[in-house]
């Protein structure tokens, strides 16, 4: 009788639709090449637009079956992408000098996929708003430029976070 219940909840267990996140893939199965061509920039932060194709890319082939190109004409799908937005200001103050010890970058994002034949839009997200912190070193001798690594950081995050959505449509 146990074993008879213990199977039965296997079978069910199976059934139910769960998945460990990050292993769908809800794209249409005609689709084997996607582009990734260079971000539209409508702000004065021109690395970031280099920055995040260069993350999505490799982002999609390290998680992904995907071939990726960055030339539309060549691909199944074509992720389009636009930094809206980027805007950055002090969190933190050192009170020694009264100057901005940490900040907080925003960016403003709009992204979506369209399959190349058909015009179909596979994914979307609009007004999608993503934030990195970094500090600024109160010795101003030893100061070492730390908002493009803030840059990388916050592209490679976005990269995680957008295949994630793409490949389980959220």
């Amino acid at each position: 009788m146990r074993l008879l219940a213990a199977t039965a909840c296997i079978l069910l267990s199976c059934a139910c639709g769960y998945h460990v996140a990050g292993r769908a893939d809800l794209l249409p199965k005609e689709i084997r090449t996607i582009a990734v061509p260079a971000f539209e920039n409508l702000t004065t932060r021109y690395r970031l637009t280099q920055s995040l194709p260069a993350a999505i890319t490799r982002e999609f082939l390290s998680r992904t079956r995907y071939r990726v190109t960055g030339e539309p004409d060549q691909a199944d799908a074509i992720l389009y992408g636009a930094v809206v937005n980027y805007f950055a200001y002090p969190t933190v103050f050192d009170p020694r000098t009264g100057r901005a010890a940490g900040v907080q970058m925003v960016v403003v994002l709009d992204v979506r996929l369209i399959e190349r034949k058909t015009g179909r839009m596979l994914y979307q997200r609009s007004g999608w708003s993503v934030q990195q912190r970094y500090e600024i070193s109160a010795d101003q001798a030893a100061y070492i430029e730390e908002s493009d690594a803030a840059l990388e950081r916050l592209s490679r995050d976005v990269a995680r976070t957008l295949v994630s959505g793409i490949l389980e449509n959220f």
